[in-house]
């Protein structure tokens, strides 16, 4: 069962992204000016993915550590009853950084947690540390480090903290635990900050998970309607 959650930026959040958003702007069109957007793809990569960490949290881009995060305040509305109730949690990011600050406030709330990101040396420990946990806890996964190899089926939900640009990536991230041996069902929440580029993500994601359909599925009435572009 997947589920949207949608969240408000905090006021100097927000206040961030814009000054950010128009900054952007103005370099993509001093880019149109020098010569096409084409040979500029690593400035324009850099300037959304700017936007897409303040999205997270103003920390991420370079903002004061005080800032507070919408996100981060609904990621814990949706944890504690979860963790109340004695379940177990995965949280995926493709931002280690993000995936620190968590771990930062669940260390403050006493909240039992694990870490796997590309840094983590000994795996396996950590993976059977998680599993065999006897009580509820949060295990915090990098979207590139966790993304395949795990059966974690003693979790049956799943945080999406932050979307990326392919949807396949992001089904291989909630396929950790709804896995051969999962006897429950399974829930995933993506958490998606209104009104700011987050949403055009999922728009992408929609397109190419609409044309990889069609292709699989070989739907006539759709590959009929493509055009060149």
């Amino acid at each position: 069962v997947e589920e949207r959650r949608d969240c408000e930026m905090s006021a100097g959040q927000r206040k961030l992204y814009l000054a950010e958003l128009a900054r952007a702007r103005r370099e993509v069109a001093a880019m149109q000016d020098s010569g096409g957007l084409g040979r500029h793809k690593i400035q324009i990569l850099a300037a959304l993915t700017r936007l897409r960490q303040i999205c997270c949290h103003p920390a991420l881009a370079g903002g004061a550590a005080n800032v507070p995060s919408g996100k981060f305040e609904a990621l814990f509305e949706l944890l504690e009853p979860l963790l109340a109730e004695g379940h177990k949690v995965l949280v995926f990011s493709q931002f280690v950084k993000a995936l620190e600050l968590v771990r930062a406030e669940l260390k403050k709330r006493k909240i039992a947690h694990f870490e796997l990101t590309g840094s983590t040396t000994d795996r396996p420990r950590v993976v059977k540390g998680f599993e065999e946990y006897p009580e509820s806890c949060v295990f915090l996964i990098s979207l590139r480090a966790g993304g395949t190899g795990l059966n974690l089926t003693a979790a049956n939900y799943v945080v999406l903290l932050d979307p990326w640009w392919n949807p396949a990536v992001e089904a291989q991230a909630i396929d950790r635990t709804h896995r051969i041996g999962q006897t429950r069902h399974v829930f995933a929440y993506r958490l998606i900050a209104k009104d700011t580029v987050e949403e055009r993500v999922l728009e992408l994601q929609l397109r190419k998970r609409k044309m990889a359909d069609a292709i699989l599925t070989e739907d006539n009435s759709v590959v009929k309607n493509l055009t060149r572009e």
